[in-house]
Order: C-alpha cells, then structure tokens, then sequence
C-alpha cells in the first residue's frame, strides 16, 4: 500500500536567541497546542504516532524520547526518537503513513541551544574518534577549509556569499519570527570578525531557541480536519563519508543524493522549471550556494553569480530562504529541517504574510545535519 501523505497542521514556538522564560518542554507544549489548534485534531484520540527529532548529546539525557510524551499528549502511546533532523523525523512519519501502518502522525523537534555550555565541544566529538579528534580541530575549521575549497575552484566569490547573508537577513526583516535579522550590507559581511577564514562570524548562522511540530495524516484522513493540507510529494535523504580524508570537498554528494530521490519519489524530472521556490540550509553563506547546486536548482558554479543578480531574492526568478533562512532566523539545531519545511507549508498556504510569494504552487526544503557531517534530507511539497 502506497497512500498519499498531507501535512494538516503546523505550529512552533520562539524563536529566540535566548528563551530564559521558557523550558524546552514549555516551547513544545506551545508549538504542538498549535498544531493541534491549527489541524483540529485531539492528539490522545486521533494520533497513532509520535517522532521527535533529538540527539542526546544536545539534551544531556539519554533515550531523550522519554521526555516528550508529556508535552506531546503521547503518554503511553508510540512514539521514539530520531537522532537526526527534523526532516529525518518528516520520513519517519511520512513511511509509518504511507506505508499503512498509521493514519495520522506527530512529528516534533526543537532547539534549546542556549542551555548548552559547551556546544563546540559537543560538535568536535563527532569526529572520527580514532584520527580526526586526536587533532583537536574546531569543527568550524572544516567549514573555512570547505569554503576555500569552493573559492580555489572559482564556484563562487567571497563577495557572492557576503550577499547570501545580506538577502536572508533582509528577508527576516518580514519574519515575525527571525532572531537575526538585519538590514545590512556586504561590507559589514566581508569585515566581520574572522571565524575561521576566509568565513566571517556574520557569514555563520548564529543558534536559537525553538520548537517546531507538525501533523501529518493520509490524505482521505485529512479531509475529516479542518487544517489546510499541504501534499508530501517526495522526500529523501542520504549520507556521504563521515572521513575528511575521503570526503567530496566540492560538491555536497549527500544534498544532491537526497533531492535525486525527493525528486523521484515526487516524479519530478527538471527542479529547476518544476520547484517555484527554495528552503535550503545555509548554515554558513557559501552552504547555500553549495546547496543549490547539488539540488540541481542552478548548474555547477551558477549559484553564486545567479545570487548577486537577485534571481534568489523574493521577488526573483527562484526565491530561495524567504524566510530569512538560518542566517536570518537563526540555526535550531535538529529543527532546522523543520523550520525550512515550516516555511514552505506557510508560503504554500498562503500565509506567509509579508514575505509571501507570488508564484508559491511546488517547494523544496532541503537541511544539512551540520558539522562535521555529510548528512542531507529534502521534502518536495506541493498545494
């Protein structure tokens, strides 16, 4: 049995660059009351199943699915955890949907990334154990290393990524609920404090707080709700190498494995006259541009020139981060993905304020699980 999935209901908490006020499981209450309200759906009567995207090493507590139920309504019901994206934990329930196996599904994940002290140190024990860590590398070197990578190649230009980050801050301008945005130009990009060169600290999405769930539900299930659906047309993900010493330094294999199976699934053969716009992770500037091409939205080494003639900007030939993206938002840790799918659902409802597109019919939301990582998920979604 393969059954169509719709995204019925959206909701989210924050997003802040500190939430003092609130506990992380007061951020998912709000966020799944939310998406409750918004769906029209008692959870404890019409959910199967519950994911939550988390890694334990975030939390600070193991199996961390224990700590969810409550907030979620899922006591005593099926849920467990993904340790991965949002997007890994979107599959999840998309499979457990469209294979039969459940009706509706909740999918949470969050970021309460200002609790933690020590994130850096987090981050560098995800290298190899054995001949990457003993080097005590600061994981964000590897993001300077790949940056100049893509110079050296002439893909893009140090000028070109400083506009990525001036047209997503500008675009959180319009995002009640960006964290960084900014009206800002390329000069103050380019004369950040370096970060780890040639990337500037402006040229890296700085962390938020935040919660973000979402209800799904097969698509003759949806019609008995009163949320507007928003079809699951393809989804995918993949992983490269984990090795730096054997990993692709120019291109993301892993972004454009995971669209070449979103796309299959969604039987879409050209991205780049079918996708009208584009979530995509840019958890550092040149990411974005890195992106769009191995999502085979711009040909190789396009990206950068398409970005500074405003082809990416809302108005357009390919709005891409309309929401201001991570730079203008802020990086949520395994809620990225979902804050990227958040997006498109709004634009594609309709509700994007605003920022709202005028051409919003198919879009893609694609998320990079981050340093030192080669691990990418993408979701086509379409009204």
């Amino acid at each position: 049995m393969n059954r169509t999935v719709d995204i019925v209901g959206v909701g989210w908490s924050g997003f802040g660059s500190i939430t003092p006020d609130l506990s992380y499981k007061e951020m998912i209450f709000q966020a799944a009351t939310r998406a409750y309200a918004d769906a029209g759906i008692d959870p404890r009567n019409d959910a199967q199943g519950f994911v939550t995207a988390a890694e334990d090493y975030h939390e600070g507590t193991s199996i961390f699915d224990e700590y969810t139920p409550d907030q979620l309504g899922a006591v005593l019901r099926p849920m467990h955890t993904i340790t991965g994206d949002g997007l890994h934990a979107l599959a999840a329930a998309y499979m457990n949907i469209a294979s039969g196996l459940m009706n509706v599904v909740v999918v949470e994940a969050h970021s309460k990334a200002s609790n933690i002290l020590t994130l850096d140190h987090i981050t560098a024990f995800a290298e190899d154990p054995t001949f990457e860590r003993p080097l005590a590398i600061n994981p964000v070197a590897l993001a300077g290393l790949e940056m100049q990578r893509g110079l050296d190649a002439g893909r893009y230009t140090v000028e070109q990524c400083a506009q990525v980050v001036v047209k997503n801050k500008n675009n959180a301008l319009a995002n009640p609920a960006a964290a960084y945005a900014a009206a800002i130009g390329k000069k103050p990009v380019l004369e950040a404090q370096p970060l780890a060169t040639p990337l500037t600290r402006l040229m890296a999405a700085s962390h938020a707080d935040g919660a973000i769930v979402f209800v799904l539900a097969d698509s003759d299930t949806a019609k008995r709700f009163k949320g507007k659906p928003v079809r699951v047309r393809g989804i995918g993900w993949a992983n490269d190498t984990p090795a730096l010493d054997s990993r692709e330094w120019l291109d993301a294999k892993y972004a454009r494995k995971a669209a070449e199976m979103a796309y299959r699934v969604a039987q879409i053969r050209h991205p780049r006259g079918e996708i009208d716009f584009a979530e995509v992770d840019d958890t550092f500037a040149y990411k974005e541009l890195q992106h769009l091409e191995a999502l085979q939205l711009t040909e190789p080494g396009q990206a950068g020139a398409l970005t500074e003639q405003g082809a990416t900007e809302r108005a357009g030939a390919l709005p891409v981060n309309p929401s201001g993206g991570g730079l203008g938002v802020g990086s949520l840790l395994d809620a990225n993905g979902l804050a990227r799918a958040l997006e498109v659902v709004l634009q594609l409802r309709g509700e994007a304020g605003a920022r709202q597109l005028h051409k919003a019919n198919t879009g893609l939301a694609f998320a990079w699980r981050g340093l030192p990582t080669t691990s990418g998920a993408a979701v086509v979604l379409s009204n």
